[in-house]
């Protein structure tokens, strides 16, 4: 079983060396593909060192994974945030689930790093929210190709991408939420930023996509609220 691993970037040139070299303590087959929407680091020399096929593509994840899942090759898809971490044996992890044919893909349990309570309370609450058939890319997204095609993929979106994509998968078939080993991923986007106003963010841009918000709008907002300064930073 070959596995395509899809990882987007936009200047990720601090994050990217260990997301790889977490993939190189993998024991599947597989093949990394970068989607880079127009890096001005050094993003793209790091990903072609570590023998990963390169794609250029326009800026947007939705655009970015779209294009990594039509380059890939591999019986499964992995989409992994170029700040997101595997543990050793995550990709058996991943065959040994999709070995029941009735399985279509799933996602890992997350862990956010870093010592904050905030970072602590965040790993519980995406917990509860699996339970409920919600997750979202950062817990990586893995499917069967079959399925991926079947349900019309990634749509180029400038914002909820993988929210749209999960929604479709679950109606699709059952999956599975892979508990052991977990995934680590970054906190950084939440650095400096008051926890309510967080949260306060994401309920408005779920009930704002609930509304039929275009989605273009939905990424400014969320770009003005994640970039914008704190007072005594």
């Amino acid at each position: 079983m070959l596995i395509s691993i899809i990882i987007p970037t936009l200047n990720e040139a601090s994050m990217l060396p260990a997301t790889l070299a977490s993939l190189r303590r993998q024991e599947s087959d597989m093949e990394i593909i970068v989607c880079d929407g127009g890096s001005t680091d050094s993003t793209v020399g790091i990903a072609r060192q570590a023998g990963a096929t390169i794609i250029t593509t326009a800026r947007g994840r939705g655009q970015q994974l779209a294009a990594g899942a039509t380059r890939a090759t591999g019986d499964v898809l992995v989409f992994l945030h170029a700040d997101t971490l595997l543990a050793p044996g995550a990709l058996r992890a991943i065959e040994d689930a999709l070995a029941d044919p009735l399985l279509t893909g799933g996602n890992f349990r997350v862990l956010f790093d870093g010592p904050s309570d905030f970072a602590a309370w965040l790993t519980g609450y995406y917990a509860r929210l699996r339970r409920r058939a919600l997750y979202y890319g950062d817990s990586v997204i893995f499917l069967r190709r079959t399925v991926y095609e079947a349900i019309g993929g990634f749509k180029p979106i400038a914002l909820m991408e993988d929210y749209d994509l999960v929604r479709r998968l679950e109606a699709f078939g059952p999956t599975i939420c892979i508990d052991t080993p977990p995934v680590v991923t970054s906190s950084r986007r939440f650095e400096g930023r008051k926890p309510w106003r967080i949260y306060a963010q994401w309920v408005t841009i779920h009930a704002l996509y609930y509304l039929r918000v275009r989605p273009d709008f939905l990424a400014r907002l969320y770009r003005s609220a994640v970039h914008r300064p704190t007072i005594g930073r």
